[in-house]
């Protein structure tokens, strides 16, 4: 059986290096991100019918002129997706312990492959909400499993910079679904663009069931998987094993026990175990604050850049802004984390610092007048508020067990979404009808960006004052490291 387990994780490896791994889950990210950033754009969002005092009226385009929505149905068609994503996550990442997770994820490739199409061709503002909600469960399992396989497989010298590049293609993808969605909606028609969205992820689906899969610490074996084994049977296999991949002993027995229980009162267990660890629990909670305002800015940055400043190519200008910022800032905020020392206390100083000096920028930026200040104030608030997306995502994975790291990632994903971007656009919409302002919407934004960086540095005081010892009760032992500084 060591023999058998030493040939599957050599022969994974002879084409799956570390690198072809975080290059194709990169890919992946960034597709499905540019599937949120088209739904945004002004040439597949559109704009809507007006009508002028005089009695003068403007045909609207896109989805919204089609079907005639107003800013709240069409903040709502920008959360639909949501919906999905959140009741998947968690199912995914309970699923991850009994089933192959790369099998999971060329499922969750191939849902998201329907659903797009069948936004393609919807027919009325409900079907394409039923069409997105099903996108959401298609995201659910790449979004849950994807961190897990790249923090196993990364350098540990490296891992909070991989971790970074992984999620440098959120904004990447954002900014790239403006273009793409602005380039397609107005030359070919807005259904085209999903057309085409699922052409691009087709591959990657079918890739994910025909490669041999890959494990990682958290999942179950293959013996684990097939034939649920007796607690003493489970235990003495594993010591019997030689590891040769890194894995501990503790970890295995961990996962061979975990999958002979119940999986309803295993997945109980697990849920309460993050949500009495303080580190995962402010984190996060930061993390919703920050993604209440970044779901906002997505969402609507476009539609209040032509508002404000008239920007004749707001979808190009958002999304040039917002591809070069994201990449320097993500990856720049990862590999500072590295190179300060990946500690706990390290990323929530990163965190607090980096959002506080960012949102001044961006708060400051929406009060000139003029343009081109804007521009140059925002793109240095968004350069700094994208640099926390690698030490958030670095205290998600970090601070737990290898085995519930993908329900620590959908835990995460379901909290920024469901106390995050999914109220928010149709809020900031409501507030728009109400105040007809963009430049006052989007300060009143900004400034909720200042209590999530307030939340991470109040955990941060406790963190450093405390030390090892303090951070050693929530998080993994065996995992952390201390600088030498």
């Amino acid at each position: 059986m060591a023999t058998s387990v030493s040939s599957d994780v050599s022969s994974n490896q002879s084409w799956f290096t570390p690198l072809r791994l975080l290059v194709l889950f990169c890919v992946i990210h960034l597709l499905n991100y540019m599937d949120r950033g088209v739904i945004s754009s002004n040439g597949v969002n559109g704009i809507p019918k007006t009508c002028g005092a005089d009695g003068t009226c403007t045909s609207g385009s896109g989805i919204q002129g089609q079907f005639r929505l107003n800013n709240f149905q069409d903040g709502i068609l920008s959360s639909a997706f949501m919906v999905g994503l959140l009741l998947a996550c968690p199912i995914f990442a309970s699923l991850s312990k009994r089933v192959n997770p790369f099998r999971l994820i060329g499922v969750g490739l191939s849902v998201w492959t329907l659903a797009v199409i069948g936004c393609g061709f919807s027919f009325n503002f409900w079907s394409i909400v039923v069409c997105r909600m099903i996108v959401g469960v298609g995201e659910a399992s790449f979004i849950s499993l994807a961190a897990p396989f790249i923090y196993d497989n990364a350098p540990a010298h490296k891992r909070t910079g991989w971790i970074a590049i992984l999620y440098m293609c959120m904004p990447t993808g954002y900014a790239i679904g403006y273009l793409y969605g602005g380039f397609v909606g107005e030359r070919l028609g807005w259904r085209y663009a999903f057309w085409g969205e699922a052409i691009l992820m087709f591959p990657f689906a079918i890739f994910g069931f025909v490669v041999k899969p890959l494990q990682y610490k958290g999942s179950p074996s293959r013996e684990t998987v097939n034939a649920p084994l007796p607690v003493d049977t489970a235990t003495s296999l594993v010591k019997d094993l030689k590891i040769k991949d890194g894995t501990s002993h503790k970890d295995l027995a961990q996962n061979a026990v975990e999958s002979s229980s119940n999986s309803t009162p295993s997945f109980l267990k697990d849920l309460k175990a993050l949500l009495v660890d303080k580190v995962f629990v402010v984190n996060v909670l930061g993390f919703v604050v920050y993604t209440f305002v970044i779901g906002a800015y997505s969402y609507w940055g476009p539609k209040a850049g032509y508002s404000i400043y008239q920007m004749k190519n707001a979808d190009m200008i958002f999304g040039g802004i917002t591809v070069v910022c994201g990449i320097i800032g993500t990856i720049s905020g990862g590999y500072a984390l590295d190179y300060l020392g990946t500690t706990i206390s390290n990323a929530f100083k990163l965190l607090s610092s980096t959002t506080f000096i960012g949102a001044a920028f961006c708060f400051g930026a929406f009060c000139f007048k003029n343009m081109y200040a804007f521009l140059v104030f925002f793109s240095v608030g968004e350069l700094l508020l994208f640099a926390t997306q690698g030490p958030v995502n670095f205290v998600c994975l970090h601070c737990v067990t290898p085995s519930l790291r993908p329900l620590s990632m959908a835990m995460s994903t379901v909290a920024i979404h469901i106390f995050g971007d999914v109220p928010s656009s149709p809020l900031v919409g409501v507030l728009e009808d109400h105040l007809n302002n963009w430049r006052k919407t989007t300060l009143i934004l900004t400034t909720i960006f200042f209590p999530a960086a307030i939340i991470w540095f109040i955990e941060y005081l406790p963190v450093a004052s405390n030390g090892v010892n303090w951070i050693q009760k929530s998080c993994r032992a065996d995992d952390y490291r201390v600088s030498a500084s």
